[in-house]
């Protein structure tokens, strides 16, 4: 039947002065139909088989789905605002205090939030933007759905309300799940979980016990729970100190570059929403009192797989990739 579906569409698309079928309701006549941002076309007597979605409508066996959506509780820290923790549990909100924070995001769906979702103070203020994904189960390198969210001081990723559970419009199914940050490396659950439109799934990737995709995706904090590795400057997936491709050298870049740096002093403070500041105090800095490379050499050295404590040694990324 997929076979003859496609010659007649084929036909139906390609005969200019053919009798013109008119546009209709989806039923078992000739025609086709757009909604949500997909046309169908079908023929008389053939039921429509094939899938297609976007975001707010899904196509299946014939039968149209909308505003399907899920709803999850990702949970996580991000290792740079936990190095220095004003309040002992809680990841630091220096960006927001200094008004860094943007109101559009950073990653690429240009989702925005009004500007009074930062005057949230406490447990809820918020830390920073970050990108969350679901990734399809069958092939974890597969990304079905990306989405900005916002990250709190405890760990909650909320909505761009600053406040509410994070719904995405996918079916409920079973996912793999991402978080990422711009200068943290990301990482993604072990095994594919299974998402509800009606209960929200708590996904807490600060629980040492939650196991996550690879080795050492994240980094052990002193309280035995865990954080996304800080220190990914340059966007080439991995943490480096020295070597081959090292974010020290974006550090570097940024502080000398810096228009208020006019005598090209290493030690001087680029200050401003940047990769480069990777304890996100709103201050970028090479060497001095305050070096946000420190937090590279740290890393790369105390990591647990460079056995031999090389300054070269890549901490990759544990995201899968086509």
């Amino acid at each position: 039947m997929k076979t003859y579906f496609g010659i007649i569409l084929i036909c139906i698309l390609c005969k200019v002065n053919a009798q013109t079928i008119e546009k209709f309701s989806l039923d078992s006549g000739g025609a086709s139909v757009t909604a949500g941002g997909i046309e169908i076309l079908y023929t008389i007597g053939e039921v429509v088989v094939q899938e297609s979605s976007t975001p707010t409508l899904s196509i299946s066996e014939g039968f149209i789905n909308s505003s399907f959506r899920i709803k999850i509780q990702p949970i996580v820290y991000l290792q740079g605002p936990l190095l220095s923790p004003n309040t002992v549990g809680l990841m630091n909100d220096d960006l927001r205090v200094a008004n860094l924070i943007p109101t559009t995001s950073p990653y690429t769906d240009g989702a925005s939030c009004d500007s009074s979702v930062f005057s949230v103070t406490g447990n809820n203020a918020i830390v920073d933007w970050v990108w969350v994904e679901l990734r399809d189960s069958d092939d974890s390198s597969v990304v079905l759905k990306g989405q900005s969210a916002l990250l709190q001081r405890d760990g909650d990723v909320v909505s761009v309300d600053g406040a509410s559970s994070l719904t995405i419009n996918r079916p409920p199914n079973n996912y793999y799940v991402v978080v990422n940050h711009r200068n943290h490396l990301g990482a993604m659950s072990a095994t594919p979980i299974q998402l509800t439109e009606n209960n929200t799934i708590i996904i807490d990737f600060t629980n040492s016990q939650f196991s996550t995709f690879g080795n050492n995706a994240r980094a052990v904090l002193n309280t035995g729970e865990s954080a996304l590795w800080a220190g990914e400057t340059n966007g080439d997936n991995l943490i480096q100190y020295s070597g081959t491709n090292p974010d020290a050298t974006s550090i570097l870049s940024q502080v000398l570059n810096d228009p208020g740096n006019i005598f090209n002093f290493t030690t001087f403070i680029s200050f401003g929403y940047s990769n480069t500041d990777l304890n996100m105090d709103g201050n970028s800095q090479y060497t001095g009192t305050s070096p946000d490379t420190t937090i590279l050499l740290e890393n790369a050295l105390g990591h647990p797989e460079n056995f031999l404590n090389f300054s070269t040694y890549q901490i990759l990324e544990q995201l899968p990739s086509n």
